[in-house]
């Protein structure tokens, strides 16, 4: 029997951890490192094209009526896990974090997300 293709994946995650020379890794990344890579990350996001291209929302200075469209998509991720607090991951939240997402909402990024 053929099988509907279509209709066996709703959705994927793949998980990638990102080591950029000259950047710290958590929990010893400085501020100034963290706000850097936001900063490589939205030049690069900047250049998507196609079904890739879309726009950045980073977390510090979020309108709103975008933090909440994010939330009731089930796209943004929150501060205090406890066990990212004590590892010292979530220092000087939410600077350098936001989340990426393509026009058709089906290709997300989160950048930083517990760093």
């Amino acid at each position: 029997k053929s099988m509907d293709m279509s209709t066996l994946v709703h959705s994927t995650r793949i998980r990638v951890g990102r080591s950029i020379d000259g950047f710290g890794l958590s929990p010893g990344i400085t501020k100034e490192q963290r706000l850097g890579v936001e900063k490589l990350f939205k030049t690069a996001s900047s250049n998507f094209s196609g079904d890739l291209a879309g726009s950045y929302y980073p977390l510090t200075g979020m309108e709103e009526s975008v933090r909440q469209q994010l939330v009731d998509d089930h796209f943004l991720f929150m501060s205090g896990d406890p066990n990212l607090k004590v590892a010292g991951m979530e220092r000087d939240w939410p600077e350098g974090r936001g989340i990426f997402h393509n026009k058709d909402k089906t290709f997300l990024v989160w950048v930083q997300r517990s760093k």
